[in-house]
């Protein structure tokens, strides 16, 4: 019998390492929480004689008690963890064994839910009346270790038998994993992929979707008039450099005494003088504007201007001062409120972006740094979620030439563009963590 200790810092990384290592007869031997991660005792050519001798898996009793109450709560927490053991192994033959002719680790579609029920009653049934509370800390410890790895394991199933049944779906889901598609949405989107759709289908109708599913405003300042825009977003997300572009387009269109910027952001170093520089070379004036009173009296003055920008501070969702720009903003009725997103930050990120605005209510989005996102997917995967219109998408420090009116079948493009650099896989353990659960029926 070989056995070997493995150490990741969670379950599913864990699994995949004695997977990896020793295949899918390896049999566990226990499991345990330590500081930088979990641990792991896996065998091959298990020996039951051999292990018991060992004593895999079982802490020694504390000594400070007496010798006959340490011998009792030893063999009673032990009795409890073979009690989990073998109901969890039950649990795990009925879900991989019931009957299942074609394939025998294609799980049932109701296992998950009776996997489920049975841990719940192997919880239930080993902290009933404890006596010891490390040993019942044991136990119970124990019991999340068996919960993680058995959902990993139907994870696993879930996704190895969709693969089999759905080929094609499981192409299009790994597809949207390579663009960078989050999880929820890629589940949404083939969601609406037809039920007999052919190979040709499955690699062309994933990229329309995702585009039609892309809203854009079609704004246009070149075309349509302007009126007052304040900028919002967080830090460095290129708020300056876009107001530089828009108003740019503005005067070319319209002639710089029709355009007009505003500074409301008083909290950055620096930052009136760069609206200022920019201000200068249009030939454009730039006002500053510190509460919500200055604002509406700079507003007055302007009425009548084609097109006024209002540059704001940068200020990340969990920052104090938030709630003074939101105030501020709303004080006035006709400023419309333009979320800024940088799309090289990571889709938390910009996920996060979206919802500490929210409470502002932005009209719609312009997607920055294009040319610095080695994927783009995370931050189509935002805008579709939250269904936010999309103005203008810029890729490029130039002024007025790197920004384009909004296209959704060009981001698609240049998100399929994006991923042809990249020769990344995605992993069979990432994918059943993203689509091993139950997936939405096809339309």
């Amino acid at each position: 019998m070989k056995i070997k200790r493995f150490v990741a810092p969670d379950m599913r990384q864990a699994m995949r390492q004695v997977r990896d290592e020793q295949g899918p007869d390896a049999v566990i031997l226990s499991t345990r929480r330590l500081d930088d991660g979990i641990e792991i005792i896996a065998a091959l050519d298990y020996d039951e004689a051999l292990v018991r001798e060992a004593g895999f898996g079982f802490d020694q009793p504390k000594r400070d008690e007496s010798p006959m109450r340490a011998v009792r709560d030893e063999a009673e927490r032990a009795a409890r963890i073979d009690q989990a053991r073998a109901a969890t192994a039950a649990a795990v033959e009925r879900a991989t064994k019931s009957g299942a002719p074609a394939a025998a680790n294609a799980p049932q579609r109701q296992s998950s839910a009776a996997l489920a029920a049975s841990v719940a009653d192997v919880v239930r049934a080993a902290t009933v009346m404890p006596n010891n509370d490390a040993a019942v800390n044991g136990v119970r410890a124990e019991i999340n270790n068996l919960r993680e790895m058995l959902e990993v394991q139907l994870s696993t199933l879930a996704w190895n038998q969709m693969d089999r049944e759905q080929p094609l779906r499981a192409r299009v889901l790994r597809e949207m994993t390579r663009l960078g598609i989050d999880g929820d949405v890629a589940r949404a989107l083939c969601a609406e992929l037809p039920p007999g759709m052919t190979s040709d289908q499955a690699r062309y109708l994933p990229l329309g979707l995702l585009s039609r599913n892309i809203r854009t405003s079609g704004r246009n300042f070149d075309t349509v008039g302007g009126g007052v825009t304040a900028l919002v977003g967080t830090t460095g997300v290129g708020k300056t450099t876009t107001i530089a572009k828009l108003a740019a387009r503005a005067v070319l269109r319209h002639g710089a005494s029709n355009v007009a910027l505003i500074s409301a952001d008083q909290y950055r170093i620096g930052a009136g003088a760069q609206l200022e520089h920019y201000g200068r070379l249009l030939g454009v004036r730039v006002f500053n504007a510190h509460d919500a009173t200055s604002l509406r009296n700079v507003l007055l003055q302007l009425r009548g201007r084609h097109t006024v920008l209002v540059d704001t501070a940068g200020l990340a969702g969990n920052d104090p001062k938030l709630q003074q720009q939101f105030d501020t903003l709303r004080a006035t009725s006709d400023v419309r409120v333009c979320l800024v997103l940088a799309a090289n930050a990571q889709a938390q990120a910009i996920d996060g972006a979206i919802r500490a605005y929210a409470p502002l209510a932005p009209q719609s989005a312009i997607l920055t740094k294009l040319d610095e996102a080695p994927l783009i997917g995370g931050a189509l995967s935002a805008l579709i979620r939250h269904d936010m219109p999309l103005d203008y998408t810029t890729d490029g420090q130039r002024v007025p030439e790197d920004i384009a009116t909004a296209d959704a079948r060009k981001l698609v493009c240049l998100a399929a563009q994006l991923l042809k650099q990249r020769n990344e896989e995605p992993d069979d353990a990432v994918l059943a963590e993203r689509f091993g659960t139950a997936t939405p029926a096809l339309a």
